[in-house]
């Protein structure tokens, strides 16, 4: 399993030379508002993606009159280091420098449950091609120089086809089996999914919805509804038969970059689910990622940033016993504790005031 030993935030928002050792398993930031659990769980979010969930601008990271920002750890004992400025990136793993995110994703795989993220199940397309290909990378870590050369393939393209150039069947011939590995690849993921949804660790989950709840979910490809996407003749084809509409359009408008998943609870479209539903539908649905690296040996952290605002007491202490039970590191935000009952021996309560974290003796 992943397991932060030691974190050194020296720089990130209001965080400033801050170093921590954190529980194996539980670890609880108490704190009021404003005062920086989130940017704590962004913090170790940014060390493993080397991107926010919460904005694009690195100018909002760096603290007042500083000019980068630095976040370090050790990862199962291997030292990760990263820091950025306005204009540099530089990411060590020990003292190595890496060239790509998807080294400092391996080595550090996050799921994390925030509202700042939003929610799978009722959430925008993007959002779901986000989920999805989380689950497809930690599946298939080699796919994301597919994934790089499909988005290098799809910006030739759009930009051909608001010229009509005559090399656009050459780019299609380039993308159909780039498009086809990432669906079929997709296509697994779900399956998966779907294959996790019967499995005994989903039934001791069940508390979080009432008994009787069934989940369904399906893959939409991004191409029209008469093709899957599984097969790179017919991938090809369409290219080809449709490539007027392309032009017309002047941009590519079907493919994986199109894709969706589609969501139900009890036969009951996600667009009709309470708000409350979709919340707790879409956390079902992340601990389903998680199960599945569990399965493979590859349990990843987990952040849980200002988990009373998202469940109540009930769902939270079954939702803690649950992960102890995985065997999985948890770090965890709440303004107070009184709603979260913790087993000592598992875990470590930590305060934040005005960016400082201090952990308290019981």
């Amino acid at each position: 399993m992943a397991s932060i030993e030691k974190l050194h935030i020296l720089r990130f928002r209001n965080l400033n030379d801050q170093y921590l050792e954190p529980n194996k398993k539980i670890n609880l930031f108490l704190g009021e508002n404003g005062q920086g659990k989130t940017n704590l769980i962004e913090s170790i979010y940014y060390l493993s993606h080397n991107r926010s969930f919460k904005t694009k601008n690195t100018r909002e990271l760096i603290p007042f009159n500083e000019d980068f920002i630095q976040i370090s750890a050790f990862v199962d004992s291997l030292k990760v280091v990263l820091k950025k400025s306005k204009t540099t990136n530089s990411i060590l793993i020990d003292d190595q420098k890496i060239a790509t995110n998807s080294k400092l994703t391996q080595h550090l795989p996050i799921q994390i449950i925030s509202p700042d993220r939003g929610f799978v199940v009722g959430g925008t397309p993007k959002l779901k091609r986000s989920y999805l290909d989380w689950g497809v990378y930690h599946e298939k870590t080699e796919i994301s120089k597919t994934y790089r050369d499909y988005n290098k393939g799809l910006k030739n393209i759009n930009i051909l086809l608001s010229k009509n150039s005559s090399a656009l069947e050459d780019w299609f011939v380039q993308i159909a089996p780039l498009s086809v590995e990432i669906s079929i690849a997709r296509k697994k993921y779900i399956d998966k999914l779907v294959k996790i949804l019967d499995s005994n660790h989903f039934k001791k989950l069940s508390g979080l919805l009432d008994l009787n709840s069934r989940f369904e979910l399906r893959l939409q490809s991004g191409w029209t509804k008469d093709l899957d996407g599984l097969e790179k003749e017919k991938v090809y084809d369409h290219l080809v038969n449709n490539k007027a509409l392309y032009i017309k359009t002047k941009y590519l408008s079907h493919g994986p970059h199109k894709a969706s998943i589609d969501f139900s609870l009890n036969k009951q479209d996600e667009v009709f689910l309470s708000r409350g539903e979709q919340k707790t539908a879409s956390i079902v649905f992340w601990i389903l990622q998680v199960l599945i690296l569990v399965e493979q040996n590859n349990s990843p952290i987990i952040l849980i940033d200002d988990i009373s605002s998202e469940l109540d007491q009930k769902k939270i202490n079954l939702l803690i016993d649950f992960f102890v039970g995985l065997d999985v590191q948890i770090f965890i935000t709440d303004i107070g504790n009184t709603l979260i009952s913790i087993d000592e021996k598992n875990a470590t309560t930590f305060e934040i005031n005005n960016g400082h974290i201090t952990r308290k003796e019981h």
